[in-house]
């Protein structure tokens, strides 16, 4: 636990001015963006007000009141987030390839260390998780001070009911349960696990782990998707609760077999 714990502490360190540009870059976009739209909604509402003559009362029943939906469905928001998302993405090859590929080929190193190779493994996937939950965790906190700043613009009269629940279209991103928490985010630790068990299959192979590595993928997702596909193609006859379980099942055994891989790689295959 000692060891997976310096690991941990490592790999968040490797990274975290990188994550910290990548905070300040969502606050201060999504912050500048709610100054923006808010002021440029009432700036369209005055011309249109003053252009047609219209009284408050008709220029929202024309036009409607300002829903905080429109902030959320704007670049300003979307943006960041997108981008953040993406260079999470790069980084779950970046991990491990920086280790080979950056100066001294630091995976040996790494591989040397007295403890449990499958350490290393572990510590790499909790830090993305981490990164992950960290982003997600900052995102919802920043929504009430958007919401205030938007609140502080468009005056009172123009407003809908603004609340966290605005984000309802984002609830695979934000979860309103802990079990949608468990089920959204178990299925993101099941991918960046089998991508780093692909990543050592290509690693211990040479040319050819880079197609054992993709039918490895493709098996993988084969195998998640089978339970929803059985349930396909027998017209619904399982429950959703039976097709849940199923699922379930399917999920573990991915889980299990691609850690259970990338233990036997690290073990057997990758030499220093």
């Amino acid at each position: 636990m000692k060891n997976y714990l310096k690991l941990l502490n490592f790999e968040v360190n490797r990274f975290f001015k990188l994550y910290l540009t990548l905070i300040g870059l969502i606050i201060g976009t999504q912050f500048i963006g709610a100054i923006v739209v808010s002021k440029g909604y009432m700036n369209r509402t005055d011309q249109v007000m003053y252009k047609n003559q219209l009284s408050m009362s008709q220029y929202l029943e024309q036009y409607g009141i300002f829903s905080f939906q429109h902030f959320i469905e704007s670049e300003w928001f979307l943006i960041p987030i997108f981008f953040s998302i993406a260079m999470l993405m790069i980084y779950v090859f970046f991990i491990w390839y920086r280790d080979w590929f950056g100066k001294n080929t630091f995976i040996y190193r790494l591989l040397m260390l007295p403890t449990e190779r499958i350490t290393i493994y572990f510590a790499k996937l909790t830090t993305i998780m981490l990164l992950v939950l960290g982003l997600v965790t900052m995102q919802i906190l920043l929504i009430p001070i958007e919401i205030q700043i938007v609140k502080s613009i468009i005056p009172t009269d123009f407003q809908s009911n603004f609340d966290i629940n605005s984000l309802e279209r984002w609830d695979w991103l934000y979860p309103n349960t802990f079990t949608e928490f468990i089920l959204y985010y178990g299925v993101g630790l099941i991918f960046v696990a089998v991508v780093f068990t692909a990543i050592l299959i290509e690693r211990s192979y040479g040319l050819k782990g880079i197609f054992f590595a993709i039918v490895y993928g493709l098996l993988s997702f084969g195998v998640f998707i089978a339970p929803i596909l059985l349930n396909g193609f027998s017209s619904g006859y399982f429950y959703s609760l039976e097709v849940f379980l199923m699922e379930l099942v399917m999920s573990i055994i991915i889980l299990g077999s691609a850690i259970w891989i990338a233990n036997h790689l690290l073990k057997y295959k990758i030499r220093v």
